[in-house]
């Protein structure tokens, strides 16, 4: 179990962090608009359009690594106050109920969608440039296997704690910026005052 929950770990965060490079591409097609707008007095047909894509695209391919990561909002005032058995019990009931048949019905709907979009050549109807929308409606059935796959992970990880009660957790590598300031200023303290 531990080796297919670090499989999946490492599939979502490939494929976060992967995608994760297309703020870079919306900031400079951002930055190009702004230039071309402002400046040149030249707006542009298609930017509007691709940073809709870029960003819808980021949105769902990052899905499956924040939930390895644990980084989805929850309403956790109660539930971070039960040991971890009982947080497991509650999340694997949440999982099989709500969990995996919206996320199965994302990947068959996407499908349709996707498919339908593919047969004719859809191409975006918000802008005079016509932009190919039908490539990026694939990202929904690929966003939601992503899901399932990472699902079936945190379930794994459930089960572990419901056995061991203790959450086997994903591996650290994002931190705040209040908490490495806190490091650092904790090491320097430690420094002065050896």
């Amino acid at each position: 179990m531990v080796g297919f929950i670090r499989f999946a770990d490492n599939l979502s965060a490939w494929f976060g962090k992967a995608f994760a490079w297309l703020i870079v591409l919306m900031s400079v097609g951002t930055g190009y608009e702004v230039v071309m707008r402002y400046i040149f007095n030249s707006p542009t047909a298609w930017a509007l359009d691709v940073s809709f894509i870029m960003y819808g695209t980021l949105f769902m391919m990052g899905g499956a690594y924040t939930l390895s990561r644990g980084g989805h909002v929850r309403g956790d005032f109660i539930y971070r106050l039960w040991e971890p058995r009982n947080q497991a019990r509650v999340d694997l009931v949440l999982y099989i109920l709500f969990f995996f048949p919206g996320v199965t019905a994302l990947i068959f709907a996407g499908w349709k969608y996707a498919a339908r979009s593919w047969s004719y050549g859809e191409v975006s109807v918000n802008s005079p440039a016509g932009v190919p929308i039908y490539q990026f409606k694939t990202v929904i059935v690929a966003a939601g296997i992503l899901l399932f796959i990472q699902g079936m992970a945190q379930v794994c990880r459930c089960i572990l704690a419901m056995r061991t009660n203790e959450w086997l957790a994903a591996d650290e590598d994002v931190f705040e910026t209040e908490d490495l300031l806190m490091q650092k200023a904790a090491e320097a303290e430690k420094d002065a005052h050896p």
